[in-house]
């Protein structure tokens, strides 16, 4: 094992780092641009908000997982849904086959989301649903559950990520094309602002951008060029900067490099509060703080030796802690070979338990600050990233970087550099291109979804259709279709429509009429 001269971002690395000339000074936590937390007290004061990233097969078993995790201290859900789900389709529908309940939770109808929630006091925990293309409607659901429990709109409190851009760049689960997909984000950030106000409206996601191969840096770069292009939006729909930012957060990857890591959550602090208040004008301090959650990396896992990857998520959890994350979900060992078991949820969960109460790092603000080498690579990250940033906003933002297939292969780029390196035996691996274990190893158990979980699911859907008042789902659709075709807001007809018993699929084929589809183009080099 040899030294590196610069890591994974393209930073040259010095063999050791002392106090530069003039010495870095920071502002304490707390205060602009809070480059070393949003908080003056952060955990000292209360802890992160710790989540399980959960879903599959059915709303009555992820119901079940859910209330599991709340009674070991989880205190956040995240819910995971099926691919079906993501990309705007019923169960029973054609293309759904052979993925029901598969990687995420089948939601089709508002009786779904009534029984995902069975027992959960949605005014006392918040739900954070990782769901773009169709984020509205998934909300709309959430809204029309609590409005039928008596829960006011105001005592709700969660995120949805809706953060459509990352999907053209990085994972691919898009629906409708990028214009009226950024007219629904902003649809959704006009309504909560005023009906929904402590509701995260979007979560920009620099994690999938990470997980499709880009550095730390480019995780950064990209993330917050999105952001920009998402906050120009919703000021061209009408909403103030002042309006919109405070319920903006962000979503970031933590991997294996851990002082790097550190380093990118500090510096992406510093860059939005500076791009907020100089760019775009705002005066509220909550709009300049950059609050994010933060997943330990499912890239990093491995199938072989999966036991490993305990201590791997272990240390990435510390970085995003380090970091200064206002929230946390810990991967379970077993990701890399199917969707986590109950018992590797757990030691997951208690891998965060064991940070917050058994480390002392949670005992004093920013413990790294006045490190030579995390100052130096906070420093050196904003600079590079600045850069980027700039070269995006050349190209015409990141509506026009995505569109041209930019941003796409910067990232591609970066993947088969570290792919090369990972073949070539310069990046170890360890369990998998040293330190292998030749043996067999020691299985663990690995979750497997029934195959008649489909079966019911299709059922369920159709005896809903069945059952309901069809005059009055026609009606409901048909008001959404006019506020799709018009200028007003979807929100308020969307929430109406999935009480009435329309659901996601019919929305979702009905609003492709509307705005089309989007059909990534190939690019030839």
């Amino acid at each position: 094992m040899s030294a590196r001269d610069q890591n994974a971002s393209g930073i040259p690395l010095e063999p050791y780092y002392d106090m530069p000339e003039p010495p870095i000074r920071r502002a304490p936590p707390g205060a602009f641009p809070y480059t070393r937390g949003i908080r003056r007290d952060m955990y000292r004061g209360r802890p992160w908000t710790m989540r399980q990233y959960a879903g599959f097969a059915t709303a009555a078993e992820s119901n079940e997982r859910y209330r599991y995790l709340l009674a070991n201290g989880v205190s956040g859900l995240s819910v995971a849904f099926d691919l079906p789900t993501q990309l705007g389709y019923d169960s029973d529908a054609p293309q759904s086959r052979g993925e029901v309940g598969k990687v995420g939770v089948a939601i089709d109808t508002i009786a779904d989301v009534e029984t995902l929630f069975d027992g959960i006091p949605l005014d006392g925990v918040t739900v954070s649903m990782t769901i773009n293309a169709p984020a509205a409607i998934l909300l709309a659901f959430v809204l029309a559950v609590a409005r039928r429990r008596g829960i006011p709109f105001a005592k709700l409190g969660g995120t949805v990520q809706n953060d459509v851009l990352k999907e053209y760049v990085a994972r691919g689960t898009y629906i409708f094309p990028p214009g009226p997909s950024m007219r629904l984000v902003t649809d959704v950030m006009a309504y909560c602002a005023a009906e929904v106000p402590n509701w995260n409206t979007i979560s920009i996601s620099g994690y999938h951008i990470r997980e499709a191969g880009s550095t730390a840096l480019q995780e950064i770069a990209f993330t917050l060029a999105n952001a920009k292009a998402y906050l120009q939006a919703a000021i061209a729909s009408g909403l103030s900067i002042d309006a919109v930012a405070p319920r903006i957060s962000f979503f970031w990857n933590a991997h294996n490099d851990f002082f790097e890591e550190v380093a990118k959550f500090r510096a992406a602090r510093m860059l939005w509060a500076e791009i907020v208040r100089d760019e775009f004008g705002s005066t509220d301090p909550r709009s300049q703080m950059l609050r994010f959650h933060t997943q330990t990396g499912g890239s990093t896992l491995t199938a072989q030796e999966p036991q490993n990857n305990v201590v791997r998520v272990t240390v990435q959890a510390l970085a995003a802690v380090l970091g200064g994350t206002q929230s946390l979900h810990t991967n379970g060992q077993d990701e890399a070979l199917g969707l986590p078991t109950a018992q590797s949820a757990r030691v997951a969960l208690r891998t965060q338990q064991i940070i917050a109460n058994e480390s002392g790092v949670t005992d004093v603000v920013d413990p790294l600050a006045g490190s030579y080498y995390v100052e130096q690579l906070t420093d050196d990250l904003i600079a590079r990233a600045r850069e980027l940033i700039a070269e995006i906003d050349a190209l015409g933002g990141a509506v026009a970087a995505i569109e041209s297939g930019w941003m796409q292969d910067q990232i591609g780029e970066s993947a088969y550099r570290a792919q090369q390196a990972i073949e070539r035996g310069e990046a170890i691996v360890v369990g998998v291109n040293a330190f292998a274990d030749t043996g067999d190893g020691v299985p663990i158990p690995v979750q497997r979804i029934d195959p008649a979980i489909e079966r019911d699911q299709v059922a369920r859907t159709r005896a809903f259709r069945s059952a309901r008042d069809a005059a009055r789902a026609s009606t409901a659709l048909g008001a959404v279709r006019r506020a799709a075709e018009g200028t007003a807001n979807v929100m308020p007809v969307l929430v109406d429509a999935v009480d009435a018993g329309v659901t996601l699929g019919e929305i979702c084929s009905m609003l492709r009429e509307v705005f089309g589809r989007h059909v990534a183009h190939e690019r030839i080099a």
